[in-house]
């Protein structure tokens, strides 16, 4: 289910709304790109998804319910023929909003809505693919470490107890600092760098 849309509707009424939203629909299709208030670019973008989504299915009556929408044939057609079968490797995102600076007149902020027409890449789509699936697989691991960590962990404590004291050497550290503080000359150095 689309999210609701908040705040005032645009233009007068309902019945205004869908109007407004109908003609910058045939604008994008018609343009490829279009320049708009934030706010109408915000709420053409899930009509002119849908729209794209019907066209892509194709039939006859995908070709109707857009032309409820849209009432320009040419644009319908146009959107069919050439629109659809750019977007056929996508399975969204088929608009892009970019801001762009606000109006002079009103100081409106406004956007420009554009289709996406690049190819998908392919290699692009199986990497994000990938990546997914390796997640997927890392937290599904990481579930079942956790399950077997506490077993696993009353085993290991005495070995790693015993490895950090060998580990440690504590003389070493101690020797160095009885060598520093026999040499007068190092010992002024130090505390003369350490004052700068």
């Amino acid at each position: 289910m689309p999210t609701p849309t908040k705040g005032p509707r645009l233009g007068g009424g309902p019945a205004h709304e869908r109007l407004i939203l109908a003609n910058l629909a045939t604008s994008l299709f018609e343009h490829d790109q279009i320049t708009t208030t934030t706010a109408k670019a915000k709420r053409l973008r899930p009509l002119a998804e849908r729209l794209v989504t019907f066209a892509k299915r194709g039939d006859l009556h995908a070709r109707r319910r857009v032309l409820t929408v849209v009432r320009d044939k040419g644009v319908v057609h146009r959107l069919f023929t050439e629109i659809a079968p750019d977007m056929a490797e996508r399975q969204g995102g088929y608009t892009r909003i970019t801001k762009i600076g606000n109006r002079k007149g009103d100081n409106a902020p406004m956007a420009v809505i554009e289709l996406v027409r690049e190819p998908l890449s392919p290699k692009k789509a199986t990497v994000a693919e990938a990546e997914a699936a390796t997640k997927r697989s890392a937290k599904a691991k990481g579930t079942k470490a956790a399950v077997k960590a506490p077993a696993a962990k009353k085993a290991a404590t005495p070995v790693e107890a015993d490895t950090t004291e060998t580990e440690v050497p504590v003389v070493d550290e101690t020797e160095s600092e009885a060598v520093v503080a026999q040499d007068p000359d190092n010992a002024a150095d130090d505390t003369s760098n350490a004052t700068a």
